[in-house]
């Protein structure tokens, strides 16, 4: 996700935990090879850095997490909470608050923020083995993390799961809720608003990743528009975040790999993003 918001011109962080081995060399290398902020990373001695295994089908991918990683084990003292005197919004996601200490450590990380006034942003992000035999603890998690968001993007299936579960989105204090359906779009829903938002048409070879590319478009169009702080959309300007989250997602299944977020000036020449293309240009980072 992080990688998303540079490539669309907007300044990013990750606070997160690696291992002492080859993979987290790389994957520091890369993140910084794409202007990622990699300032605030941790290393830990005891466990190696968190790999995912992917399986395609018909660009449909499906995720296999291993529990004895790095990030898992993230603690308050490993992290340099510096970060917050300038952070215009701190974003966490679901799969780590699978296991303790990295979900203590990211909970107690953003009340600090939350409470500095640091807008906060949630992928609910559900990874169901991740959580096997811990249905109910699953659904309780999800309630504490969403009560302290202001947007959160979640598919269609994680929003029924939760509304089987009990949770109501429309009882929280939500300032921005993103549903996603793939090729059928996606709803968005701001106070009493709500626009349904249609797909962008490609021919998708590989999906892993367009939650994140949703995700960081989302947020990269908040940003463009100002609007980070201050939530207050007209249906127009939801029209144009949510179009402009679903063109990035969709031209980003286009490619292979997870990284596949396309840069701004891979989005010229399509007319209903241009206002955000072109403010997110002028910011000039």
């Amino acid at each position: 996700m992080v990688v998303g918001l540079r490539r669309l011109g907007v300044p990013s962080a990750l606070i997160s935990k690696v291992g002492r081995d080859v993979f987290g060399e790389f994957l520091l290398e890369e993140l910084r090879r794409e202007g990622v902020d990699t300032g605030y990373m941790a290393f830990d001695e005891e466990y190696p850095t968190g790999v995912v295994f992917v399986q395609l089908k018909e660009a449909r991918p499906s995720f296999l997490l291993f529990e004895k990683a790095a990030y898992f084990n993230l603690r308050i003292e490993d992290l340099d909470l510096g970060f917050m005197d300038f952070a215009e919004l701190l974003h966490f996601g679901g799969v780590l608050l699978a296991h303790e200490p990295g979900r203590t450590t990211c909970l107690e990380v953003i009340r600090k923020a939350r409470g500095l006034g640091i807008p906060i942003s949630f992928d609910v992000n559900i990874r169901p083995h991740l959580w096997k035999g811990r249905i109910g603890e699953l659904v309780e998690c999800m309630k504490r993390a969403l009560k302290l968001a202001d947007v959160t993007k979640l598919g269609y299936d994680e929003m029924k799961f939760l509304e089987e579960n009990g949770v109501d989105l429309g009882e929280l204090d939500l300032k921005l809720i993103a549903v996603t359906m793939g090729e059928r779009g996606s709803i968005l829903i701001h106070k009493r608003k709500e626009v349904a938002v249609p797909s962008y048409p490609v021919q998708a070879v590989d999906s892993t990743g367009a939650g994140d590319a949703y995700m960081a478009a989302l947020l990269a169009a908040l940003y463009s528009l100002r609007k980070l702080k201050d939530i207050s959309l007209s249906e127009w300007e939801l029209k144009l975040i949510g179009r402009f989250a679903n063109v990035v997602a969709a031209i980003s299944t286009t490619k292979r790999g997870a990284w596949s977020v396309p840069t701004l000036s891979q989005l010229e020449g399509i007319d209903e993003i241009k206002p955000v293309v072109d403010a997110l240009r002028r910011s000039g980072v």
